[in-house]
């Protein structure tokens, strides 16, 4: 579908209302109220955030099901432009109450906390209009169209004293904040070198309808197919790459052997390498090697740290304290125990209902939430939101220039 959410302004059917017409809200909202219940802070006041979900695509359900997980957030209405869609996650999730126009969702719920999950080129618009009725914003990635957008954004809801935050979906995952906790403890050294690999699979839900649609929204963005996935590879490596001024270089193509009736100029292949003055970083976007990897290897002066997040684990590369060829014997039963170390903790995690795909989205979730409940800062701070945008724009710019050669 084409449609972008630039404005609400043709609601198909009454608020509360279902495709066949009959009245839902009441009902609806008395499950709810009995399913949640209200919160209690930890000064004893009880308080519930309001929310609303706006956008029921495909990252929907992972939104709704992180706002379940929290003590002091009830979802009270969710919206798309198509209404079918915002009644499906609503039916799918016991919601009360489901909306094509968004204005009209802002007067009637007046919910505290927004979130955005729509195609990023409405972002901006949706997410400013949320601000002017008092809401805190958890954006998906993109944040905006450009780095420009995404700086006016967050100016403007600091201006009006609302939070902000954006999916990063594995900015809190459990082996990214055990890295943090080795760089913190000088574990691992001064960083040297990153890189940062994500593999993606054409045939997934994600990409077929991309692939299937030449008038899909991921094909108006300036970097394409890339630039709705640059934020998890990118996000890893910009709080570790401190250097102030950078070179990027950005190369992309298009791998043969798709579907002839699909095969239209879109690469599907990025290397990106990022220079700065005395560290450096290497991305690469694959949809062609196999297995699937996301991961990220931290190269640092005392040892080097591999993040698999498809698994879930984290081991580390060191020198060996024993002599020649016994530290080379050695080796795999050191690299074997940390496996078996990170499976067992993977187990125990599993045990305790904490092993999810999600993890991070979660506890990212519940630490902005606690961000706005108690006045905290953001969990993800502004300038790490930034410098992501600015280097898209600079990926995007190279790969502009690369085509304009070949052209």
């Amino acid at each position: 579908m084409a449609v972008i959410w630039e404005k609400w302004a043709f609601a198909a059917r009454p608020t509360g209302l279902t495709s066949s017409g009959s009245q839902v809200g009441e009902i609806r909202c008395a499950q709810t109220a009995a399913l949640l219940g209200s919160i209690g802070t930890s000064k004893g006041i009880h308080v519930t955030l309001k929310v609303a979900l706006i956008g029921c695509g495909k990252a929907a359900d992972m939104h709704v099901s992180g706002i379940r997980r929290l003590n002091a957030a009830r979802i009270v209405a969710v919206g798309d432009l198509e209404p079918l869609m915002a009644e499906q996650l609503a039916a799918r999730h016991g919601i009360a109450n489901c909306y094509s126009d968004f204005d009209k969702l802002l007067a009637m719920e007046k919910p505290d906390v927004v979130h955005i999950a729509t195609p990023p080129q409405s972002h901006f618009s949706l997410a400013r209009s949320a601000i002017d009725a008092g809401c805190h914003l958890m954006v998906e990635k993109p944040l905006a169209i450009d780095s420009r957008q995404a700086a006016q954004l967050i100016a403007y809801a600091e201006r009006h004293a609302r939070k902000l935050t954006i999916g990063y979906t594995y900015y809190f995952d459990p082996v990214v904040r055990m890295l943090r906790r080795l760089v913190r403890e000088n574990v691992m050294g001064e960083v040297v070198h990153l890189e940062s690999f994500l593999g993606y699979d054409l045939n997934g839900s994600f990409a077929s309808p991309v692939l299937a649609d030449r008038d899909h929204w991921v094909h108006g963005l300036a970097a394409r197919l890339f630039h709705n996935v640059l934020d998890h590879l990118l996000n890893k490596i910009t709080e570790f790459l401190t250097d102030e001024k950078t070179l990027v270089q950005a190369y992309s193509w298009q791998m043969p052997g798709r579907d002839p009736d699909l095969d239209y100029d879109l690469p599907d292949e990025l290397r990106v390498a990022v220079i700065g003055e005395k560290k450096s970083a290497y991305v690469t976007f694959s949809s062609h090697s196999r297995p699937l990897r996301h991961s990220l290897t931290f190269y640092g002066t005392k040892n080097t740290a591999h993040l698999d997040f498809l698994n879930s684990t984290i081991t580390l590369s060191r020198d060996s304290a024993l002599p020649g060829v016994l530290g080379r014997l050695a080796s795999p039963f050191s690299q074997g125990w940390q496996y078996f170390r990170e499976g067992r903790r993977n187990v125990l995690r599993f045990a305790r209902s904490e092993y999810h795909f999600f993890e991070g989205f979660n506890y990212l979730l519940s630490e902005f939430y606690g961000s706005i409940e108690h006045d905290l800062p953001v969990p993800i701070p502004y300038r790490e939101i930034l410098r992501v945008a600015t280097l898209i724009d600079e990926i995007a710019n190279r790969l502009r220039s690369q085509e304009a050669r070949i052209e």
